[in-house]
This record gives C-alpha cells, structure tokens and sequence, in this order.
C-alpha cells in the first residue's frame, strides 16, 4: 500500500479489523435495513510506505508491527542505479557523467532516471549522443538544476522561506 496517507478516515476503518482480526466487515443496504457481513481473509502481510508519517493517525500507524526508516540512496548508490538505467535505455554515459547525474538527484532513483532521459536527450542534440561529465552539468545547468538538486521553483521557495 503506497502512498496511504490519502486514504479517508473510512478507509482506515475498514482496514483495522483486516489488520487486525483477518476479516472485513461490509455493510449492505442502508438504513434500519442495512446489515452487515463479516469476510474472512487469509493472513497477509501488509507493508504501507509513505513520505509523510507525521500525517498517518496515530491508531493507523499503531496496527503496524514494524515500523521502519529508510534512507535517502548515497551518490554512490545512485551512480550505479544511473548506469544500469543508461544500460537498459541505451544510452551511452561514462562514469562521470553518472556521478554528476547521482549528484543532483536528491538521492531519489526516480529523479536520477528522469535527469538520465533529460541528460540523454541533451546529449543527442547537443553533442556525440554521450553523456559524459561535461555534458550532464551542461544538460543540468540549462534545465536550472544546482549541484544540490534544487531547481528553480525549490530556490524561489528556500528565499521566500529566509524572507
């Protein structure tokens, strides 16, 4: 289950018994003649994931029995997902213009893989169809993204935060 901090207050109520005793109780029918019925489930394993805990209510993430942190990929990391993505999509890329891609993806796969195809796209009109260290920073620094990762729009908002 991803992203469940958007479900409603309702969604959430039908999940604790499913969580918690196997079973999800439906109601049929509305008013004095609704009814409810119990389903049996089998036992499962449900593992949520979400960006935004301190969002969660506290009952939700209480039916939890682990509850775990992960950390951000290290550039490191992120070079070797870049270069594999550069591998499946076919794109040339030497290796510093892997790091400088990782470098700049706030240690997201997700962000690395969009600034690959970007950084490609870049490569192919601009130069030999590589990209190469000097190419991702150029690449980069046309579509405004810093050494840190932050573009335009995440600049605006840090100085109107200062401001």
């Amino acid at each position: 289950m991803t992203k469940y901090t958007v479900y409603s207050k309702s969604v959430e109520e039908v999940l604790y018994p499913a969580m918690e005793d196997h079973a999800l109780d439906i109601i049929i029918g509305k008013g004095p003649s609704a009814r409810s019925i119990r389903l049996d489930l089998p036992r499962f394993t449900l593992v949520g994931a979400t960006t935004r805990a301190g969002q969660l209510t506290a009952p939700l993430r209480d039916r939890f029995g682990v509850i775990l942190r992960l950390e951000m990929y290290t550039p490191e990391q992120l070079s070797l997902i870049v270069k594999r993505s550069a591998g499946i999509l076919e794109i040339p890329i030497d290796e510093d213009g892997a790091r400088e891609i990782a470098s700049r993806s706030r240690g997201t796969p997700r962000i690395a893989n969009r600034l690959l195809k970007r950084a490609r796209d870049f490569a192919e009109v601009m130069g030999n169809g590589v990209i190469t260290g000097d190419t991702a920073k150029i690449a980069l620094g046309r579509m405004e993204i810093d050494e840190l990762g932050l573009d335009l729009i995440d600049r605006l908002l840090l100085t109107s935060m200062i401001k």
